[in-house]
């Protein structure tokens, strides 16, 4: 990817004052910024993934449970774990930022959040917009290449379900949080610094992954979409999950938010390779299969004996 690491100069005003500054900020991780658009230029034989994901104040994160810099970087790794999903290495990245006025002292502290995650993963952050409103709301563009993209219609009657990292953790920190205590240490930081697995999904699409999706809405919830989109029934054994300290295999089947991937793919895939080379475990917790009279879906089951599905998040339909 070339993108000028040469900003345009920008005219008066306090809008554009706070845009000066949050550039200075960021350094070079930011580059081009200025002009109507970014231009980027693509490697050949290389498609282009783009992804949008918003976090909002007040559905996404209550300001008491994180600090700014936490906010902002879980905006950039929700974004960027889509990239990852797909198989595909960031290119750049854009942000909208509303900015009330009470949060204006923390606008700072936001782009530090946003450097960190740029910086963490090599996406350059290349152009953005700032408005005022209501509520704290952080819109994440990103765009990233890939050669050939895992869908989540590639599963195959056959290939076993797999899991990356251990589950539960943002689910019992956010409980916690509503509770009004304090999470542990372990559970907190992984629901404040969620890491996309960019280089576990470029790993695991070089041997023979078929289809994948990060798991935001939970591991049950998710695996549907790839059931859904694949036209399969996929089956999942509860008592594989792989479980954070603490966390139940509800919890682990429900917990959203994870941004660990769920990807279908052959059984002869080395777990234990994966586990060296990363650091993290990968857990075969089930089967897809080809559709029975209920059509496309999600089957669960304990101990072998099949159990009803626990429900994942839903923005529309969450209390």
């Amino acid at each position: 990817m070339t993108a000028s690491s040469n900003h345009l100069t920008l005219g008066p005003g306090a809008e554009f004052d706070a845009v000066r500054a949050t550039i200075a900020r960021w350094g070079a991780i930011a580059r081009g910024t200025g002009d109507d658009g970014a231009v980027l230029d693509v490697p050949p034989g290389m498609k282009i993934v783009m992804s949008t994901d918003t976090s909002v104040e007040h559905v996404h994160f209550r300001r008491a449970w994180l600090s700014p810099e936490e906010i902002a970087y879980r905006a950039g790794a929700a974004a960027i774990s889509d990239l990852a999903a797909m198989g595909a290495m960031p290119l750049a990245m854009t942000i909208a930022l509303t900015l009330p006025e009470n949060w204006r002292e923390q606008s700072m502290a936001l782009a530090d959040g946003i450097a960190i995650i740029a910086r963490d993963t090599n996406t350059p952050i290349v152009g953005g917009d700032l408005t005022t409103g209501s509520e704290l709301s952080i819109g994440v563009t990103v765009l990233g290449t890939v050669r050939t993209p895992l869908m989540r219609s590639g599963a195959n009657a056959g290939d076993s379900l797999w899991v990356t990292g251990r589950l539960g953790g943002p689910m019992l920190a956010l409980e916690a949080f509503e509770r009004g205590e304090a999470p542990t240490p372990v559970h907190r930081h992984r629901f404040a610094r969620p890491v996309p697995r960019l280089r576990e999904a470029q790993w695991l699409a070089e041997f023979g992954a078929t289809a994948a999706i990060d798991i935001s809405d939970g591991v049950v919830s998710d695996a549907g979409h790839l059931a859904a989109a694949s036209g399969k029934e996929i089956s999942i054994d509860l008592d594989r999950l792989p479980l954070i300290e603490g966390a139940s295999a509800d919890v682990a089947a429900r917990s959203g938010e994870e941004y660990e991937l769920l990807v279908t793919g052959p059984s002869t895939i080395d777990a234990r390779e994966f586990e060296r080379k990363f650091g993290i475990p990968l857990t075969a917790i089930g089967e897809v299969s080809t559709v029975g009279a209920d059509g496309p879906g999600v089957v669960t089951r304990m101990a072998g004996a099949r159990v009803p599905t626990p429900k994942g998040h839903d923005h529309f339909t969450a209390p």
